[in-house]
């Protein structure tokens, strides 16, 4: 039993229960588990991502202070790698991922003490600390670096032998340098073989080579300098590890080497933290025919690997049918990414069909990124999905990930990331959006069933649309189309994503998707349910990804109660608002033509849930089946300040529609926002002549 150091009550350590928010922790474990949650710690910056910062947390363990916890905006940061910082430890998840807070004290003077967190000792002064590790026996401890930038200065290679084996200038001096006699390089091989024919491993076998000294060739996808080492992610024919370089403290380690070179390298593999990494003791950049056997190798492994196998559609309908190869093809630009270690940044439409596609191609890209990479955090680094608020990737969208790419480029040396646009990128809107991508040959995948404007498919280097190859694709859906690449992608997960064409439609899904669903277990009710809770739940905070949220509604059968849940909240404020707008309902008729019109700006809660486009499709689909007799032609119109919005499925074209009209009201300003059942733009001081006009153009056109 010990006494607080602040207030002197006897304690289970140094500090007392309620002062230890008082003080700073140093944390000396290699746990995650190990940290007290509550306590705030010191760490260094260890890289940047889209929605936050990692810390590394003492040696060995990293945690994510998310940008939601900063009292600033994370781009205004001037934080850099290596830099210390503090932060509080808010939680340990069951998978061993640490949430941070933000301490608002941000140098060591502003707390009332510090102290070590030890794990076997508990909180402890730095004194006590010290003295305990004097005690220890290190003579069998091996120096080496780890990726947060520590190194032990115990171990075999003491100092003197450290001045010997620096890296020589010259061959001729390597040839001549003399080992030290501590540890000779390479021990267990034979005299006579040289460096040059030390044979290569492949960094997927390094698992079964802890401790073993190891000959790697490959390409550098990454460096990072730490405050401690500097990390080379290195790429082979079969995967990627991290290889921790060090000069002293914060240098950078063989700067002539940089993303895109060729190397090999020799070192001893590490388990640090239950992560592999190599421990680099020599790292040569290779040239000439050297360079070319490394590339070609990778290379051709790289194609034969990255092109999926032509497996079968989840379904036999002949609208994907028509674009199966464009599946594959799409499918195989995702693997690439992911084996050349390029992020990969999904944006779909924050709609219900947009996430249910979107969360598809997340399922399957994850796993793959988690086997490239030893680093447990690498799918935060390598992968994003980010949802598009106004349903086309525009060019406020495009600014923001140029700016976040060439930062990320700038200052971590990572690859331009692979865009994967869904339920979205087919119409003119998109087009300068991908033009600015384009300028920096950013590559790009489009997945949409919206029927596109001329030429914007030619943007892409890849475009998944059923319309592209004359298809009929009136029982097709982004969640269909994303559904497939996804199993294409990852044949891993084709049963995790089978029912996600049923859960897509909004009514008349196809017999073949609602049979798969049976098949894995979701019904038509439930079904329904993850539709609904998918859709309330991307109105809320609709420019975050929610992936664990989002998860667990569409792929945890025994949260099943959760998508009950969240889907009996969407219906009942989806009623609520139809009872709203239905005495406010306008009918006209027009060359045997009915309308249906609403007043959105004056007759609906424009900022609450829900939105006006699902609050038309809703109205939409209510008076088609209530309504209108057969063979009668049926269009609802949502009108606010400045637009029409058009539902007809999917038989009037917007473009058309306000061609027409803008010559019958010329002074309206009329101009289309997206192709079928699309938004019609008008000046607001000419309402009532527009909308005249638009509905005289559709009633000509059906």
């Amino acid at each position: 039993m010990g006494s607080c150091i602040i207030c002197g009550t006897p304690a289970d350590g140094a500090i007392c229960e309620s002062h230890e928010q008082d003080v700073l922790f140093e944390f000396t474990g290699d746990n995650p588990n190990q940290l007290t949650p509550g306590r705030y710690y010191n760490g260094t910056v260890d890289g940047f991502a889209e929605f936050g910062v990692f810390v590394n947390v003492g040696d060995s363990v990293t945690g994510l202070l998310h940008k939601s916890e900063l009292d600033q905006r994370l781009d205004s940061l001037d934080w850099d790698e290596g830099d210390e910082v503090f932060v509080q430890v808010t939680g340990v998840r069951d998978n061993g991922n640490v949430d941070l807070g933000w301490s608002i004290r941000q140098s060591e003077r502003e707390f009332r003490g510090k102290l070590v967190d030890d794990p076997e000792r508990g909180a402890v002064l730095p004194e006590e600390a010290d003295a305990t590790d004097e005690g220890d026996d290190s003579d069998d401890q091996q120096a080496t670096t780890d990726g947060a930038g520590t190194v032990d200065p115990a171990g075999e290679r003491d100092a003197s032998s450290a001045e010997s084996e620096a890296e020589p200038t010259s061959e001729s001096e390597a040839d001549s340098a003399s080992e030290p006699e501590a540890e000779p390089a390479f021990e267990s091989e034979s005299e006579s073989e040289s460096e040059t024919e030390r044979a290569r491993v492949k960094i997927d076998s390094l698992s079964d080579r802890v401790n073993d000294e190891v000959r790697i060739e490959g390409e550098i996808v990454g460096a990072r300098q730490t405050s401690g080492p500097t990390v080379f992610e290195v790429r082979d024919e079969t995967a990627t590890v991290d290889c921790a370089a060090f000069v002293e403290a914060g240098v950078r380690a063989y700067p002539e080497v940089e993303t895109g070179d060729f190397v090999r390298l020799d070192g001893v593999v590490e388990l640090r933290n239950n992560e592999l990494q190599v421990e680099t003791d020599d790292l040569e950049k290779l040239d000439g025919d050297d360079r070319r056997a490394v590339e070609t190798r990778l290379e051709a492994a790289l194609t034969s690997e990255a092109r999926p196998d032509d497996v079968d559609l989840l379904a036999d309908r002949e609208s994907v049918a028509a674009v199966h190869g464009r599946i594959r093809d799409a499918a195989e630009e995702i693997r690439r990414a992911v084996m050349e270690s390029r992020p990969v940044i999904v944006r779909h439409n924050a709609t219900a069909d947009g996430y249910v596609a979107g969360a598809a191609i997340e399922r399957a890209v994850l796993p793959l990124v988690r086997d490239e990479h030893a680093k447990s955090d690498a799918e935060y680094h390598f992968f994003d999905r980010r949802p598009l608020e106004d349903g086309d990737y525009d060019m406020a969208d495009a600014t923001k990930d140029v700016t976040t790419m060439l930062d990320n480029r700038e200052r971590h040396d990572e690859k331009l990331p692979l865009f994967v646009v869904v339920s979205a990128g087919s119409t003119a809107e998109s087009r300068d959006g991908f033009e600015l991508l384009d300028i920096y040959d950013a590559p790009r995948v489009v997945v949409d069933a919206a029927y596109p404007d001329e030429g914007v498919a030619d943007l892409a280097d890849v475009a998944v649309n059923p319309h592209l190859e004359d298809a009929d694709a009136s029982d097709v859906t982004a969640g269909v189309l994303g559904a497939n690449v996804a199993a294409h992608v990852n044949a891993d997960v084709r049963d995790d994503v089978s029912h996600l064409p049923a859960v897509s439609f909004w009514e008349d899904a196809p017999e073949a998707y609602t049979d798969l669903a049976n098949e894995a277990g979701y019904d038509a009710d439930h079904t329904t349910a993850l539709r609904e809770a998918v859709a309330l739940e991307a109105y809320y905070q609709s420019y975050e990804d929610k992936r664990e949220l989002i998860t667990d509604l569409l792929f945890e059968h025994e949260k099943r109660d959760l998508a009950e849940h969240v889907g009996e909240q969407f219906r009942q404020k989806l009623q609520t608002e139809l009872d709203t707008v239905e005495p406010n309902l306008s009918i006209r008729g027009e060359n045997d033509v009915s309308f249906t019109v609403l007043d959105t700006e004056a007759f609906t809660h424009r900022f609450d849930f829900p939105p006006t486009a699902l609050l038309l499709d809703a109205i939409h689909r209510q008076k088609l089946g209530a309504e209108a007799a057969p063979g009668d032609d049926h269009v609802t119109l949502g009108v606010d300040e400045d637009e029409i919005h058009v539902r007809s499925d999917g038989r009037v074209n917007a473009r058309d529609v306000a061609a027409a009209a803008s010559e019958e009201a010329e002074k309206a300003g009329i101009s289309a926002k997206g192709t079928r059942d699309g938004a019609i733009e008008f000046l607001s001081g000419e309402r009532d002549e527009a909308l005249d006009a638009v509905v005289a153009a559709i009633s000509e056109r059906l």
